[in-house]
This record gives C-alpha cells, structure tokens and sequence, in this order.
C-alpha cells in the first residue's frame, strides 16, 4: 500500500552512471525548481521530518539521490533546477547525465514535477514534462506551497495550469494542490506515487 512510503530510506547518491544501482524493480523521480518545495514534499509524503534535506540554498542537490521504499520500489530526488550559483560545466554535466538518466532507465516508472503554487509551469517544468511524455511515462504535477494562497486563488491557478499541461501533453500529465506545510493532498499524491510503484492494492482488496 501507499503507507508502504513511510518506510523510506536514504540509499545512495549518484554523480554518474556508474553509481546508480541496478536498473530494475520500480522508481519514481522527483524534480523540481531550486526552493519549489521538493525536499518538503518528500518529507510530506513519507510522512518523515528528514528523509530530504530541505535547504535555503539554491542547487545543494548535486546528485541523484535514492530512497529505498521496499528492495523493489525507490523514490529519486533529481537535482534542483534553476540554480544561478552552479558553474556551467556541472550544469552540463547534470544535464548530460539526467537526460540519459531518462532515456535509458528501464525502472523509471513516473515523474513527479514539483512547482511553487505561486510560479508554475516555468520552462525547466515544462522541459521536464517533456522528457517524461517522449518517454511514454506519466507525470505527475504538485502544485505545492498551496497554503500560501486562499482556496479561490489555488482552485484559479489549479484550473489554469490543468488546462496549460493539457493543451501541451493531452492527457499524459495529472495536476494537484499540495502543500507539505498544512498536509493538504498528501494523500491524493501517495496514491498516485504508490500506484506507479506497485504498492498500491488491488481494487477488489486482494493482494498482488
């Protein structure tokens, strides 16, 4: 089940290929722009207070870092994007190296893309959504920081960015409210999250 998600634990962390664990069983990569929300919505979501280093300096993420939810199922926190501090090489060395990451992993089951409520559908997001729908995989948008904004104002901006990510991808890519500080779609997303993992139950209650 998607409580299964609780049971997070920090893995490994790959600079390159060479460092990424073997390519099977079932991941879900996070990626989001720098101060989006993304280490707080990991923590949300496993429902841990540290599972993700949540830091106010832009970029700290210069790796692919794995959590291990069952010997079978990870989640991959993917680099913050949209770092200003980070010399041109890394960031085309991080590009190199996710963009295989993409192309080539067999266990990449879904793509969550993490965007500030207040700012979404930046280009890095929408390049993002892009890798993922070439692919044939799904994504999945939160809309995070909701607190921040009245309930008109997110159900606004909700609507707006469902009918953007439609016009561009069809149906391909799904989009919520979410917010790791007030706990607000946390349980739309587990299910979401778990279901690309396996780890959700059958619909008639048997197990798989």
């Amino acid at each position: 089940m998607s409580q299964l998600l609780e049971r997070a634990r920090y893995l490994l962390s790959a600079h390159n290929a060479r460092q990424l664990p073997p390519d099977e069983g079932a991941e879900v990569a996070f990626a989001g722009r720098s101060n989006a929300g993304k280490s707080s919505a990991l923590n949300a979501l496993t429902r841990q207070n540290a599972l993700a280093r949540v830091s106010k300096t832009p970029g700290r993420t210069q790796q692919l870092v794995f959590f291990q939810v069952t010997p079978d199922a990870h989640l991959v926190d993917l680099p913050g994007y949209g770092y200003a501090k980070v010399p041109y090489e890394l960031q085309a060395h991080w590009q190199a190296f996710i963009d295989n990451y993409f192309r080539t992993r067999e266990a990449l089951k879904g793509l969550v893309v993490v965007m500030d409520i207040r700012h979404p559908l930046k280009d890095y997001d929408r390049q993002m959504l892009t890798y993922a729908v070439q692919r044939g995989l799904p994504a999945h948008a939160l809309l995070t920081k909701a607190d921040k904004l009245g309930r008109g104002q997110q159900a606004q901006t909700l609507q707006k960015v469902r009918k953007e990510l439609a016009d561009a991808f069809g149906d391909s890519v799904s989009v919520q409210t979410f917010s790791g500080e007030s706990k607000q779609g946390v349980d739309e997303a587990r299910a979401v999250i778990g279901g690309w993992l396996g780890l959700n139950p059958p619909a008639d209650g048997t197990r798989a």
